[in-house]
C-alpha cells in the first residue's frame, strides 16, 4: 500500500468496495461530509429501469442523487447545436483529496450503470478532472478504464459523449436488475470494456504472445490492416500509447499470476516472456514500485 505505483486486481477492488460499504454504512465509503444511505443505490436502480431511454434514465438518476449528496451536484448537460452531452459534477465546497476521489468514483460508476442500462458501452469523447484534483493525473489508469482522452484542469468532474446516444432504449428489467445487483460492484468494473476499441483489439493480439517477445507496433498494425501512423492516431484518441498498453498488459497478468501460490517467480517470468527471473523482478518493480516477491508475501499475509 505504500508503493505509489502498485496495483490491485479488479476482484480485490470490488471486494474492498463491498467491505467499505458495510463497514462505513455509507455507499460512498466515508469520503463525503455526509454518508450516502445504504439502499440508495438499489432504490435508484429500480427507478432507472422504468425509463424509456438513456436520456430519461440519466436525468432521473442524477435528480435522485441531487437529493442525497451535499458536496457536489450531478447534472446532465446537453448542447443540441454541437450534438454533444456531458455528465458533470459541480462542487459545492472546496476540493479535498477525499472529495476528489468520491467524485471520480461517482463518474466511473455512473458510466458503468449507463452502459449496463442500454446493454452496450457508450463511446466517450473525453473525461474531465478539475483543478485541484492532483491525484487524478498521477499515472492515472482512467484513460484505459474510460477509453477516452483525459482533460485536466477543468471546472467539473465528468465525461462527455455524443448526444445521439441519449436516445438509446433501456433494455434492462426487474429480472436482469436482480442478477446485476447480486454481482455489483464487480459487474460495473469489468463488464463493459469495449471489445471493438483499438486498445482492446491490441490487448487481445498481445495477450496471445505473452510467453514470448511481444509484437512490435508495425507487426500489430499489419494484423489489424492499418498503418503505424493510423494506429498511433487512433490510440491517441482513446488516450493510450502502444508502449503503455504492453506494460499495462504484462503488469495486470503478473498481478493475477502472483495470486496463484503454486507458481514460482521463474515460472511467472517465463509465462510473461522473460528469460530470467531477475529481469522480471526489475520490470515488476518498475511497474508497481515493489518487488514481485514482496507483493506476493504481502498478499498472502493479508
Amino acid at each position: 500500500m505504500d508503493a505509489p505505483l502498485s496495483r490491485v486486481t479488479q476482484a480485490q477492488y470490488a471486494a474492498l468496495i463491498f467491505v467499505l460499504r458495510h463497514a462505513t454504512r455509507d455507499e460512498l465509503w466515508g469520503l463525503c461530509s455526509q454518508p450516502l444511505p445504504l439502499g440508495s443505490f438499489a432504490q435508484g436502480m429500480h427507478l432507472l429501469i422504468r425509463s424509456r431511454t438513456l436520456g430519461e434514465a440519466l436525468q432521473l438518476g442524477l435528480r435522485h442523487y441531487r437529493l442525497l449528496l451535499s458536496d457536489f451536484v450531478p447534472r446532465l448537460r446537453v448542447d443540441p447545436p454541437n450534438g454533444m452531452a456531458a455528465m458533470a459534477l459541480m462542487p459545492r465546497r472546496p476540493l479535498t483529496p477525499q472529495l476528489a476521489y468520491a467524485q471520480r468514483a461517482f463518474v466511473f460508476l455512473a458510466y458503468g450503470i449507463a452502459s449496463w442500462l442500454v446493454g452496450r458501452r457508450i463511446p466517450l469523447t473525453a473525461v474531465d478532472y478539475p483543478v485541484g484534483d492532483t491525484a487524478a493525473g498521477n499515472r492515472s489508469d482512467a484513460a484505459q478504464l474510460f477509453q477516452a482522452v483525459l482533460r485536466y484542469g477543468t471546472q467539473t468532474t465528468g465525461w462527455s459523449f455524443e448526444a445521439r446516444w441519449l436516445a438509446l432504449p433501456i433494455v434492462q428489467n426487474e429480472q436482469s436488475l436482480g442478477e446485476f445487483m447480486q454481482q455489483a460492484p464487480a459487474s460495473l468494473l469489468v463488464k463493459y470494456r469495449d471489445q471493438t476499441s483499438m486498445t482492446e483489439r491490441i490487448r487481445r493480439i498481445l495477450r496471445r504472445h505473452l510467453a514470448e517477445e511481444l509484437p512490435s507496433l508495425e507487426v500489430v498494425g499489419r494484423q489489424l490492416a492499418v498503418t503505424p501512423q493510423t494506429l498511433r492516431r487512433r490510440l491517441a484518441v482513446e488516450g493510450q500509447g502502444f508502449r503503455a498498453i504492453k506494460d499495462d498488459l504484462r503488469r495486470d497478468a503478473a498481478i493475477e499470476l502472483l495470486a496463484q501460490q503454486d507458481l514460482t517467480l521463474l515460472e511467472i517470468a517465463q509465462r510473461l516472456g522473460f528469460s530470467e527471473a531477475s529481469t522480471f523482478h526489475r520490470a515488476f518493480k518498475h511497474w508497481t514500485g515493489v518487488a514481485p516477491g514482496e507483493y506476493r508475501q504481502t498478499r498472502l499475509r493479508e
